[in-house]
């Protein structure tokens, strides 16, 4: 079962934070080949979280539209078999 609508964030650019819309998401460290595990992270009722990974720094941000992202290019969309 394929779960397209959570989204997928990466910091291939290496910035300090990254703004998100969601506060469920995958994030994948940066673009393939050189992605960590695909780890899920819920950042429940706080509005910003470290990935264990790549210890990127999201911040939920409630003015976003839904699955953007700021920088835009830290949105992943995964290839579907």
């Amino acid at each position: 079962m394929a779960n397209h609508s959570i989204p997928h964030f990466h910091n291939s650019e290496g910035v300090l934070k990254i703004e998100i819309s969601a506060k469920e998401f995958q994030c994948i460290g940066a673009l393939p080949p050189f992605d960590h595990p695909h780890v899920f992270l819920d950042m429940g009722d706080d509005n910003e979280i470290v990935c264990p990974y790549c210890s990127t720094h999201y911040v939920y941000n409630s003015k976003l539209t839904v699955g953007l992202a700021d920088p835009i290019s830290a949105i992943y969309t995964p290839e579907t078999a």
